[in-house]
């Protein structure tokens, strides 16, 4: 049976005030002279439609992680590095997502993934005046992106769960500007921030926990010289436990005491399914007509000396010494490591609860 086109709705007003109204337009100019308009340009800028009915949380999180200036570190299309929906599949298979959407944790995972600092809140373990001192940081800065997770019934509009990146706040009113990803459905608008304070502290019954909202900015830190991993296929979890379980076992009985025996070590006993695990591996060095050249993020890739998280290193040292391989070397493995650790939690489906308080650890 043919199903009837649709072609919009009518925002629901009030609650909401249609961002290109008039009275949108003075809330936007207050607004931008109270100084809580910083971070407008920047997701404006890179402000997209959600490619597929469920790809709300993608789109919010393409929108603010090209906004943030994160480097993918793989192509998009030709030789464009660039973040697009359809990259995001690290925590979550794309065609699950299109079918059945996306959970809070699983947005948090991605944006982790992808590279962000992430810090992650649930209505459960927030306030209402906490999430208004956080709009307020984000909207007041260019460096700090807020996503949104929250229900549509309070403002009336149709549909249940949703994502979008928060664009403004207007003191004087308390209301936010959600800049909606789903724009063949509704425009951007204004809301009471109370209103979606009560929108987010409702009950997702895919995990059966509340809903909530995650600021994103850059990570202060230089990322992997080596290689990216790509998360897509389940061939990860064994991959995990090799590196994670076996190899400080594996070191430790072979007694190995040189670099070139721990490698040897390493790829011989590499699991069956790592061909299906390791999909790419980052360019470090493109050519272009005029020869050679690295980026400014390369460059800093390659100056990278030493390991300066000392816990981190702390914590691996007891595990497997690292102090006899090379700088740079003991960098991806710390990196590596990491990295694992934090995807096999986020993969198990039994701690998705727990993955907000992961990331801000």
């Amino acid at each position: 049976m043919a199903v009837a086109s649709l072609y919009r709705r009518v925002l629901p007003s009030p609650p909401a005030i249609e961002f290109a109204s008039d009275e949108g337009k003075r809330l936007f100019s207050e607004a931008f002279q109270s100084g809580t308009m910083e971070g407008f340009f920047k997701l404006i800028s890179y402000f997209q439609t959600q490619s597929e009915p469920a790809y709300c949380g993608l789109a919010s999180l393409s929108v603010v992680l090209n906004a943030l200036a994160i480097d993918p570190g793989r192509k998009w299309k030709g030789p464009w590095r660039w973040f697009d929906e359809s990259m995001l599949d690290c925590c979550e298979p794309l065609d699950k997502v299109k079918a059945e959407g996306i959970t809070f944790g699983k947005v948090a995972c991605l944006a982790h993934c992808a590279g962000a600092k992430v810090e992650a809140y649930r209505t459960s373990h927030s306030s209402v005046d906490d999430f208004r001192n956080h709009v307020i940081k984000c909207t007041s800065s260019e460096d700090c992106h807020l996503i949104a997770s929250y229900h549509r019934k309070p403002f009336k509009q149709t549909g249940s769960g949703h994502f979008s990146p928060i664009g403004g706040y207007h003191a004087e009113s308390d209301m936010v500007l959600i800049l909606d990803v789903a724009r063949f459905k509704y425009p951007p608008h204004w809301v009471p921030l109370e209103l979606l304070w009560k929108a987010m502290d409702t009950i997702d019954e895919a995990t059966g926990h509340h809903r909530g909202f995650m600021l994103l900015s850059r990570l202060q830190k230089a990322p992997s010289l080596l290689y990216t991993l790509s998360c897509c296929h389940e061939s990860w979890v064994s991959m995990a436990r090799y590196l994670i379980d076996d190899v400080p076992i594996l070191l430790k009985s072979e007694g190995v005491s040189s670099v070139p025996e721990v490698l040897f070590l390493l790829f011989k006993s590499l699991p069956a399914s790592v061909g299906d695990f390791i999909k790419w591996v980052a360019e470090v060095r493109r050519q272009e007509e005029d020869g050679s050249i690295l980026s400014k993020e390369e460059e800093e890739r390659l100056a990278a000396k030493g390991i300066k998280d000392e816990k981190l290193l702390a914590e691996i040292h007891d595990l497997v010494s690292t102090e006899n391989l090379p700088d740079v070397l003991q960098q991806e493995v710390l990196h590596l490591r990491s990295q694992l650790h934090f995807l096999e939690k986020a993969k198990d489906k039994e701690v998705e609860g727990e993955i907000v308080s992961l990331l801000q650890l």
